[in-house]
């Protein structure tokens, strides 16, 4: 690799030069930030490392500036004790990676071994999707909202970054499989994906599966074992329910997220770790601060960048496409076309709120598709809460019904769609600029309401 040096300390330079040399690298050296960007600039290089407190220019001003000027090396930045936070807000500004002070040998040789075999696999990833095109875009996603399609667009934008992402909302939406999709975009998709529920491991072993144990630590413990940090290096990390992390984890977690090491229980040294962490939860975490359940800095280490799924009543129109992904993919395991749906069904299906989001809505199909035995899905074949039988009264239904905020704010905006399309004279392009929605999301909207 070609690599660029920057550090004003003499010494340091010297010596990174001289181990760098040694590893077969080319390497050149610069006093300050400032000498640093004009050589970035000039000249190719593969990465940078780059220094934090300098003077003339710092690294995050160099950082910045070399971004800006459309630099696309990998920049490693080099913090000494205390500028840790100078670091992390170096990393939100486009760095790979950042060392330590002081530091071994070993741990620089190491950090750019890894960044050369990422971007060895970034490039066959970036080489195999443009032969691929569109079939290897988002597999299993469906989004044709506005929100879930910007969403979509903030996990594209964050994925070749090692920016820690916290994905929000409520149980069902689809967190775990957002994260697969912001892992497969990344560089680091050829490396392991591991999976975790906080809130479905006990406590007292939660330590040990996240970071492992040495041989001897406790009772039970007659071998060493790795931890699933460990089985995700290279890869990503998904803390899922991170709002149900206990206490004392809570303070274990932020060390790795700040130091970028774990300590297996039972051991006495540390060990670096390059996994990327996502985390997710259903929970106010924000609230959970204010009550003392969850501490204050860990937060702002995991929401570096935030992503929300919205609850599927806020989303209608995925839902008809949903039904026709979810189908396809139950028909797929049994070899079966996907079945029909009846006109009352799919109403049906329409119009209810979807309190459990994806997940409810899949079962549901599930269930109906068991009950079909082959042929169109019926209303009957439904759950009876979709089918609004959630009591035993139909006289009490009825009501209920009338009073649905979902059912009258479907009225009102199938109004507004009249309106708008009369305004125009039926020009649905201006249509859709008057009600400030997309021309697909109009589309939807008039096959919704029957409107010709």
């Amino acid at each position: 690799m070609r690599l660029l040096v920057i550090d004003d300390e003499p010494g340091l330079r010297q010596s990174l030069h001289l181990i760098l040399s040694d590893e077969g690298h080319a390497v050149v050296v610069a006093p300050d930030g400032a000498a640093g960007l004009a050589r970035a600039l000039a000249e190719p290089f593969d990465a940078v490392l780059c220094d934090v407190r300098m003077p003339v220019m710092d690294g995050l001003e160099f950082l910045r500036a070399y971004r800006d000027a459309g630099g696309a090396a990998l920049v490693i930045v080099m913090s000494a004790y205390g500028t840790e936070d100078a670091a992390i807000e170096a990393m939100k500004c486009g760095a790979y990676d950042y060392i330590p002070k002081p530091f071994r040998a070993d741990e620089v040789v190491l950090v750019l071994r890894k960044a050369e075999e990422r971007e060895r696999l970034r490039g066959e990833v970036e080489s195999l999707r443009s032969v691929l095109g569109a079939a290897a875009a988002s597999p299993g996603i469906v989004a044709e909202s506005e929100a879930m399609r910007s969403a979509l667009d903030l996990i594209a934008k964050v994925a070749p970054h090692r920016t820690t992402v916290l994905i929000t909302g409520a149980s069902g939406t689809g967190k775990e499989v957002l994260a697969r999709e912001l892992h497969r975009l990344s560089a680091r998709s050829a490396f392991p994906f591991v999976a975790v529920n906080c809130a479905a491991i006990p406590e007292a072993l939660l330590e040990s599966e996240l970071f492992g144990h040495v041989r001897g630590a406790f009772t039970g413990a007659v071998g060493d074992h790795a931890g699933l940090f460990a089985q995700a290096e290279g890869g990503t990390i998904f803390l899922d329910e991170i709002g149900d992390l206990p206490p004392a984890l809570q303070v274990k977690l932020l060390r790795v997220l700040q130091n970028g090491e774990i300590r297996r229980v039972g051991d006495r040294s540390s060990r670096r770790v390059d996994t990327r962490v996502v985390a997710a939860t259903a929970r106010d975490l924000e609230a959970a601060i204010g009550t003392g359940d969850f501490r204050e800095d860990l937060y702002y280490r995991l929401n570096v960048v935030s992503v929300r799924i919205p609850p599927l009543a806020e989303r209608p129109e995925d839902v008809p496409p949903l039904i026709r992904h979810l189908l396809d993919r139950h028909a797929g395991r049994t070899g079966a076309a996907p079945p029909a749906i009846a006109p009352e069904a799919m109403r049906a299906l329409l119009e209810y709120d979807w309190p459990g989001n994806v997940r409810e809505l899949e079962n549901a199909l599930e269930r109906a598709m068991v009950l079909a035995q082959g042929g169109p899905i019926r209303v009957e074949d439904l759950p009876p809460r979709v089918r609004g039988e959630g009591t035993s009264n139909a006289a009490q239904v009825a009501p209920a019904r009338e009073l649905s905020l979902r059912r009258r704010a479907g009225a009102a905006e199938e109004a507004a769609v009249r309106e708008a399309l009369e305004r125009c004279g039926g020009n649905r392009r201006g249509a859709a600029e008057a009600l400030g929605i997309s021309v697909r999301s109009l589309f939807y909207k008039l096959k919704q309401y029957g409107i010709g």
